[in-house]
């Protein structure tokens, strides 16, 4: 099959970088034919040209910005099949995170690009059914939902320790306004003990201030712009910082905790990776992994502490968690396995 997977910019260093590459590897390592979509593509060439049996898009105003309905709705009389990953229908995020797009159910527009039929053929995201965020979707659009989760990039992510990255407790990932308030009081206090490794974006102000430059020059396609920082770790270097340090930290913002319906990438990637994880407490990480068993979640702020503390002092308990966690994340979350639900449910739809 041929994909045409739409990312405005190959250059944000955000977490559309490694679901962009997780895909597209997964994609090509089972033989299919896959081409991503930027905003300096000549996208009626790529479409006329490529063809593609399934574009990937997103609905939000930086990819409709770069993107001609009119040549999408040409391709899908053709047979090509829109997939597009949306928003929350109640946006849990405040009005100043305007790289986030509005709740579905304020957005008049896109509520009528998805009733009306024109625009896409399947409406998902990662977040699930029930979560109380997106349960009025089918009623207040006349379309399904379907839910895919995040995954882990196994082509890019092998495991392997690198002397480098060792370290008691590590965490890669950015800096995110809503994970801060967590950091000073959970993440922050554990130097105190252990030796702590935090890796990523954001950490400081004039990388977040760095950060917001380049995203205005992705999004009006600014070349010199776009590109004023790059990413800090090469795909493979996620990889080494897991297996090598003893206990691998995953935080979530504030609103997954709330709703608990999504989680991250790094639910799945570290216990890939052959890392040993310790995670607040995410609800839907239960229907992904066994707590106590492949992952380790962290109810509360007590538990967090003696979880950590325990790990680190009993280090071969580690051992049974680590190989049973990666056993699960390869045998079930990897974006081969996105895409095989992709791929089933593009037979569906195809008739």
């Amino acid at each position: 099959m041929r994909i045409l997977y739409q990312i405005p910019s190959l250059d944000t260093i955000y977490a559309g970088r490694t679901i962009y590459y997780g895909y597209k590897n997964a994609f090509e390592d089972l033989g299919h034919k896959f081409l991503p979509l930027t905003s300096s593509s000549d996208s009626s060439k790529i479409f006329e040209e490529f063809r593609p049996d399934i574009f990937m898009t997103s609905l939000h105003p930086y990819y409709l910005k770069y993107l001609d309905l009119s040549v999408i709705k040409e391709q899908r009389k053709s047979g090509m099949r829109v997939f597009v990953n949306i928003p929350f229908w109640k946006s849990p995020f405040s009005k100043t995170r305007i790289n986030e797009a509005n709740g579905l159910s304020d957005n008049k527009r896109y509520k009528d690009l998805i009733s009306s039929g024109n625009y896409g053929d399947v409406y998902y995201n990662s977040c699930e059914k029930s979560d109380r965020r997106m349960k009025e979707f089918e009623n207040g659009t006349g379309k399904k939902h379907i839910c895919i989760p995040l995954a882990v990039d196994k082509i890019a992510l092998k495991e392997e320790f690198n002397k480098k990255y060792e370290t008691d407790i590590s965490f890669v990932g950015t800096y995110l306004p809503q994970k801060r308030n967590y950091f000073k009081n959970y993440v922050f206090p554990l130097k105190n003990k252990y030796n702590v490794k935090l890796y990523g974006q954001d950490w400081n102000i004039f990388d977040r201030a760095c950060g917001w430059v380049q995203r205005l020059g992705q999004y009006f396609n600014i070349s010199f712009l776009s590109r004023i920082r790059l990413p800090k770790l090469q795909l493979i270097d996620e990889a080494r910082i897991y297996k090598s340090s003893v206990i691998s930290l995953n935080v979530h913002e504030d609103y997954q905790k709330e709703f608990g319906g999504d989680c991250n990438e790094r639910t799945f990637k570290i216990p890939a990776c052959g890392g040993f994880e310790i995670t607040d407490d995410v609800a839907c990480i239960r229907r992904y992994f066994k707590d106590g068993e492949e992952i380790v979640i962290a109810k509360n702020k007590d538990d967090w502490f003696e979880k950590i503390n325990y790990y680190m002092e009993n280090q071969e308990k580690r051992l049974s968690i680590v190989n049973a966690g990666r056993k699960k994340a390869l045998k079930e979350h990897t974006y081969h396995n996105r895409i095989e639900q992709i791929i089933s449910i593009h037979k569906e739809i195809k008739g």
